[in-house]
Formats: C-alpha cells, sequence, structure tokens
C-alpha cells in the first residue's frame, strides 16, 4: 500500500530549480560541439563549452558519451585547478544517475562532488548533496546511510540558516518511517516540516509535497497507529481526503504537474475505496494526463494500470484493454518488471471474462515468467530490509539525541530571524504606501486601454459573422443539391447491393456456425491448459515452501557448527555432543530432500512408473536392513511375515520407498521396546501388505484425511516418541506412488493402541 502512494517520487532532492542556478539557452548538439571545437584554448571557456555538451547528452540520455565528457571536464578542471567546475560535473553525473535509478554510480559522484566542495568550504551545496544521498539511500533502501545523510544536511543548514532546506531534510526522513510502516512517527516529522513550509506562504511546492505524504500517513495507518495518532478508525479516510484535497488545490494554484498527478492518484485511490466511482473515474483520468507531460514513466505506467483496473470492475473492458497495454507497452521500453508482471496478470483476467481464452493463457504464462523473475528480487530485498530495520532503529537513537540538542541552537536562530523580519516588514510597509499610488494610476490607464481594445474586438467579430453567415448559406444550397443526386444514385444501387447481400449474409452464417463449432473445442483444450499450468505453479509454490521452511534450520546448525570448530578449543565431549546432533539433523535433511524430489518428480508431466514383477519378500527385507540400526536404537523389534516368491505387478523403486517411509513411521512413533509387524494377505488380483506397529497411534482428524480420496496434502511435521523429526511429506509420497502404480493405501489406528497401515498392490499374472 505504501509503496503505491510513494511511487511519484516526490521526496525532496537538490535540482537546478532549487539552487536557481543559471542556465545556458539549449541548443542543438551539432551547434555545441562547432563550438567546442573552434574553441581550442585550454580555459574556464572551454570547460563551460564542456559543460554544455555533457548535459545536452544528458537530455538525450546517451550515458556513454556523457561519461566521456565528463571525464573531460573534470581533467581539465584539475589541470587548471578550477575546483568549483569539478565539483558541478561530479554532482551532475550523481544526478543524471540518480534519475536512472543506478544507484551505485550515482552515491559514487555524490560523495566526490562533497568531497570537493568541502574543500572549497560551500557548505551550501555539501548540505544539498547529502540531502540528494539521503533521498538515494530511501530508494535502495538503506535506511542507516539515509538517517546518516539527512543528519549531516541537517547540522550543515543549520549553521547556514536554512530553516526551509531542513523541512526538506525532516520529509525525507519521514519517508523512511513511511517505507517502514510507522506512519506515527512519520506524521510527527511531517507536521514540523509543514510548519516550516507555511512560513514560506501556503501555496509552495513544500506545502504540496508535505500534505500529499500525511494524507499517505492516515490513509495507511494500521488501527494501531491510528490509536497513537489520537485518531478514530472511521475517521482517517476523511483525514487524508482533507490533505490529499489542499495537495491538489496547491499543485494546481502553482501549475506543477508532479504533484497535481499524485494527488489525483491517490484521491481515486481513495474514492474508488468509498464508493464513489465517478469521482475516482475523473481523478484517475486528471492523474494520466498529468502524467503524461512529465518524464517519470514508472509513474505514468502505474496510473494507466490502475484506470485500466478500475475499468474492468465496470466491466467496459475495451477501454481497460488499451489502457492495459499502453501501461505495458512502457515498462517494456523502460524494462520495468512490476509494471508488465502486472499488467500481464489484469490483460489475462479481462481477455477471461471477454471469453477470449488463447489469448488469457497467452498473458497468464508471461505472467508467471515476470512473476518467477521478480521472486527472488522480492525475497532478498524483505531479508534486506529487516535487517536494515533493526540497524535503523540503534541509529534512529543517535540521531534524535543530537536533534535535541540541535533544536535549542535552532529556535535562538529563529527568533533572532523574526525580530529582523520585524524590522523588514515596517520598512516594506512604508515603501508599499508610495507604491499604492503608482499602482492605481497604472490600472486606470490599463482599464482606458482595455476598453478601446474591446470594442476593437466586439466590431470585428461583428463583421467575421457577417462573413461566416453568407458563406453558411450557400454550403446549405449545395447540400441540398448533392443530395438530390445522391438519392437517385442511392436508388438506383440499392437493389443490387440488396440480391449481394442475400448471398453474403447466407455465406457468413454457414462460416460462423463451423467457427462456433471449431472455438468450442479450443475453448476447452485451453481451459485444460490453463488448469494444468495453475497446477504446476502449485507444485513450484509447494516445493518453495518445504525447502524454505525445513532447510533453514539444518543449514544454520551446520554453519553454527562450522563456526564453533573455526574458533577452537572445544572439549571433546562437547563435539562428540554437537556432532551426534548435526548428524542427526543432517539425517532428518536428507530424507526429507530425497522425499521432496521424489514426490516434486510424480508431478512433472511425462513422469511414469516402471511396471515389472518382483519378489515382495526381497523387497521388503531390503527395507529393513537399512532401518534396522534406527530400530535397534529404541529396541524395537521387526518381524518380517511375508511369504518368499510372492510377486506383485508394480514399480520396485516406488515400492521400496512406500514401504521404507511406513516402516519409518512406525518406528517414529512406537516406543522403545515395542514390535512392528509386516504380514500379507492376498486375493485373485491383489496383495494386502500391512504394516502394524504398538505405538501412539493417530487421531481421527488424521485418519479420515489420509482415507479420503486424492490425499495430497503437506502434513506438519510431528516429533516421534523419542523427539524424532520426520519430513512432512513422506504420507503424501507414499500416497502419490501407490496411486502411479494402479495400487491403494489406507490406515487404521486407535490411540495408544497402534497402527496398521494397509498397502495394496496388483498381483503379476
Amino acid at each position: 500500500m505504501i509503496k503505491f502512494f510513494l511511487s511519484f517520487s516526490l521526496l525532496f532532492f537538490v535540482t537546478n530549480a532549487i539552487k536557481a542556478r543559471a542556465q545556458a539557452p539549449y541548443r542543438k548538439l551539432d551547434s555545441l560541439l562547432t563550438v567546442l571545437a573552434n574553441h581550442t584554448k585550454e580555459d574556464s571557456v572551454k570547460i563551460k563549452s564542456l559543460r554544455d555538451v555533457y548535459r545536452q547528452y544528458m537530455r538525450m540520455k546517451n550515458t556513454g558519451k556523457a561519461d566521456e565528457y565528463i571525464n573531460y571536464t573534470i581533467n581539465l578542471s584539475r589541470k587548471l585547478n578550477l575546483k568549483k567546475f569539478e565539483a558541478e560535473a561530479y554532482y551532475r553525473r550523481g544526478l543524471f544517475y540518480h534519475g536512472s535509478s543506478n544507484y551505485e554510480k550515482a552515491e559514487d559522484s555524490y560523495l566526490k562532488s562533497i568531497n570537493v566542495y568541502a574543500i572549497l568550504n560551500d557548505l551550501d551545496w555539501v548540505a544539498s548533496i547529502y540531502l540528494n544521498l539521503g533521498s538515494l539511500y530511501i530508494g535502495i533502501p538503506d535506511y542507516v546511510k539515509a538517517l546518516e545523510a539527512n543528519q549531516k544536511a541537517i547540522l550543515a543548514f543549520q549553521k547556514n540558516d536554512k530553516e526551509v532546506d531542513l523541512a526538506s531534510c525532516y520529509t525525507n526522513i519521514s519517508s523512511i518511517y513511511l517505507e517502514l510502516d510507522q506512519q506515527y512517527n512519520a506524521l510527527f516529522y511531517l507536521k514540523k516540516a509543514l510548519k516550516i513550509f507555511e512560513k514560506e506562504g501556503d501555496n509552495n511546492r513544500g506545502v504540496a509535497v508535505v500534505c500529499n505524504s500525511i494524507g499517505t500517513a492516515y490513509f495507511t495507518a494500521s488501527a494501531d497507529e491510528l490509536l497513537e495518532m489520537g485518531i478514530k478508525s472511521d475517521q482517517k479516510n476523511r483525514m487524508a481526503l482533507v490533505y490529499f484535497t489542499r495537495s491538489l488545490k496547491i499543485g494546481i494554484t502553482i501549475a506543477d504537474d508532479d504533484v497535481q498527478a499524485a494527488a489525483n492518484r491517490n484521491l481515486g485511490k481513495l474514492y474508488e475505496l468509498i464508493g464513489e466511482r465517478s469521482l475516482a473515474l475523473k481523478a484517475y483520468q486528471t492523474a494520466i494526463d498529468k502524467n503524461a507531460i512529465g518524464d517519470d514513466k514508472h509513474d505514468y505506467a502505474f496510473s494507466l494500470l490502475a484506470l485500466g483496473t478500475f475499468y474492468e470492475a465496470d466491466k467496459e473492458y475495451e477501454k481497460s484493454t488499451n489502457l492495459l497495454l499502453e501501461g505495458l507497452k512502457i515498462g517494456q521500453e523502460n524494462k520495468l518488471l512490476e509494471v508488465q508482471r502486472n499488467a500481464y496478470e489484469y490483460l489475462s483476467a479481462v481477455e477471461e471474462k471477454k471469453g477470449n481464452f488463447n489469448q488469457s493463457l497467452a498473458y497468464y504464462k508471461k505472467y508467471i515468467y515476470f512473476k518467477e523473475q521478480i521472486f527472488n528480487q522480492e525475497k532478498e530485498k524483505e531479508v534486506t530490509r529487516r535487517q536494515l530495520q533493526i540497524n535503523f532503529t540503534v541509529k534512529e537513537k543517535d540521531y534524535q539525541l543530537k536533534q535535541q540538542v540541535t533544536d535549542g541552537e535552532l529556535q535562538r536562530q529563529v527568533l533572532l530571524a523574526k525580530q529582523q523580519q520585524q524590522k523588514l516588514i515596517l520598512r516594506q510597509q512604508a515603501l508599499d504606501l508610495s507604491d499604492q499610488e503608482k499602482r492605481f494610476q497604472r490600472l486606470t490607464f490599463l482599464k482606458k486601454q482595455a476598453d478601446l481594445e474591446n470594442q476593437r474586438r466586439f466590431q470585428q467579430e461583428m463583421l467575421t459573422r457577417e462573413q461566416l453567415k453568407s458563406k453558411l448559406d450557400k454550403k446549405i444550397k449545395d447540400r441540398e443539391i448533392n443530395f438530390q443526386k445522391s438519392e437517385l444514385r442511392f436508388n438506383k444501387n440499392i437493389n443490387i447491393f440488396l440480391g449481394v447481400l442475400v448471398v453474403i449474409l447466407f455465406g457468413s452464417a454457414l462460416t460462423i456456425f463451423k467457427a462456433q463449432r471449431r472455438t468450442a473445442k479450443l475453448n476447452a483444450i485451453v481451459s485444460d491448459q490453463k488448469v494444468e499450468l495453475e497446477k504446476l505453479g502449485k507444485v513450484k509454490d509447494r516445493i518453495f515452501s518445504v525447502v524454505g521452511h525445513d532447510m533453514r534450520s539444518p543449514v544454520n546448525s551446520l554453519i553454527s557448527f562450522i563456526q564453533l570448530l573455526e574458533d577452537g578449543d572445544m572439549e571433546p565431549h562437547k563435539l562428540y555432543k554437537y556432532a551426534g546432533q548435526l548428524k542427526n539433523t543432517l539425517t532428518y535433511t536428507s530424507s526429507m530432500m530425497e522425499n521432496l524430489l521424489n514426490w516434486a518428480s510424480s508431478q512433472m508431466q511425462g513422469f511414469k512408473p516402471i511396471i515389472a514383477p518382483f519378489d515382495l519378500r526381497i523387497c521388503a527385507q531390503e527395507v529393513i536392513l537399512a532401518l534396522v540400526d534406527i530400530a535397534d536404537k529404541k529396541n524395537i523389534q521387526i518381524r518380517n511375515t511375508l511369504k518368499p516368491e510372492q510377486f506383485c505387478l508394480a514399480d520396485m523403486n516406488m515400492t521400496t520407498l512406500v514401504l521404507r517411509n511406513l516402516i519409518n513411521n512406525a518406528i517414529k512413533f512406537t516406543n522403545i521396546d515395542g514390535i512392528i509387524d509386516i504380514s500379507m494377505q492376498e486375493t485373485d488380483a491383489q496383495f494386502f501388505i500391512a504394516i502394524t506397529d504398538n505405538g501412539i497411534g493417530m487421531s481421527k482428524q488424521q485418519i479420515d484425511s489420509f482415507n479420503q480420496a486424492g490425499f495430497d496434502e503437506y502434513a506438519k511435521t510431528t516429533i516421534g516418541t523419542n523427539k524424532e523429526k520426520g519430513t512432512g511429506i513422506g504420507l503424501m509420497l507414499c500416497s502419490t506412488f501407490t496411486q502411479l502404480m494402479n495400487g491403494a493405501i489406507a490406515v487404521q489406528s486407535e490411540k495408544e493402541v497402534g497402527t496398521v497401515f494397509t498397502l495394496m498392490l496388483p498381483k503379476a499374472s
């Protein structure tokens, strides 16, 4: 939710407009290169020409050429000892890479620029670039570095009495809290920033940006956060609406397209949530119009997708498809993975509702592709984000202690500034009195001039109306004549047309009938393919779930044990104890991975068992020999009463795996000195192999779940009688493999009495 509201990139960072630096007039690249070539002398004029060239390449987004001329500028500036131009070149490069989200190169250039400006003792630029770095680190995200950069900017701005820039730092810090879902803390800094910006007047960009962020804080706040804010849950939408509306009004007043786009998109989401769909539609459309003017393609694409899903809900599929395709195109051109993933997902849903199942399936496959590409990135980012939250809490306390000290000095400076401001106001009032008379005389003159101009325009409009009226009369007469001629030609051709139309309609009806039959068959095929694709997606998700849940602990245990070995000085009995625990853990992990891989193979298309006759007693005896060491640890006796030369028709490897899981489960849930019997009964067509134990038994819910048709659940791991761990997928694997071999499996159990698993396999003829 928060990322949706912050996607409009209204974080404060320094640009040319903030510094109000003079810019050379925009000239074409060939003209700039000609000027540079004609000036052969190496001096400050040549450096300025180089600056114009690399900035033009930046506008053209030609990274290679821009870097080439920036390096040329830096080298020449160093040679002439003109550090001001060197610092500016580094800053421009950082700003360029920041805008294109190349954070690593942007950070390097910003830091080099700070070093040079520090040598020049230009604290204003140093603080401003630290403000940029704070914005950059929020985008990575690296909240600890973001807080440090903003803290350094705050200290420098306080020394130079830059109160408005302080407010920009507070706004950036609030963005960190919004990213961490701490809306209450974000609101604290936003209100501090708003108080400063309002001193500059109600209608300025700073007030608009902060109001938009305050609305976001209210709109996305949890119930607990609202309680800390002193706001009731049913009031948060109203509070958000107040601040979004204020931000929009200011954006319109100052003609800022980015602010208007952000406010309208947030209002659209809010109106859609509360059921005001006409207002939401208008807000979304306005946001798109304003985004189209700007350069933020990421923002533009998400605005198009938002309106596209809005139309889908209203069943206006044609409009929805056009908007989603337009957003998809922007995502493809700018390599925006999230935009492409969402666009394909929404397009698949729209085409399915329209009945275009082939197209829906094609879009859904592409959605799966981009979802998988993003999956690992999001998991890694979430791990980084959680670690940074811990580090940020420590750094935040240090920042707050420093801020308490600097706030007192800031208040003293503000008081002095207010006193000087009052003196300036008195002087200004005296000047205003003398200017009012001059303004009045000028207004009188302008009014007379406007009256004369209005009179001239009125006469000109009257003449134009008469001319238009005469032309209109002539056109009406010409149209009447042409209409009569056309009517005669139409009557002549209508008879021919009707005859041809009858033939065409008959042929079309026949074609449509055949096409409908073909389409019905294709739709059935497409639906089957989509179901199969969804099943494969569930297989992948289940594998990731099992590996992510059950592999983490064993791997961490192994790492910890290796760390202990590296540290040395470990007593032998502890080493023996830890090695035994690690062996048990890895044995469990190996069993889990074998079961998991076997089960995953069974879910893939084309996997078939190898059905052939084999001796059941030999198969069971091999399994018992493999598990006898585990049974001996609990003094459990395993009795194999199967008769020799009893041949069943199944896959021997699968049967071995099923028996191993069932006997291993019996050992796990049987107490010390227990007994496990393996017996068999038969009919003309089947063998019934029973694995019976006198263990702790199963619950009624477990029995009913396992015995139901199509059992394929991934069970939660249950601890054995000797605290043994299980893999959680053994019974599911037994059920799956038994079905593949045309067999069946069932269970009977009673608590504290024992359990009987019965494996049914066909006989060999």
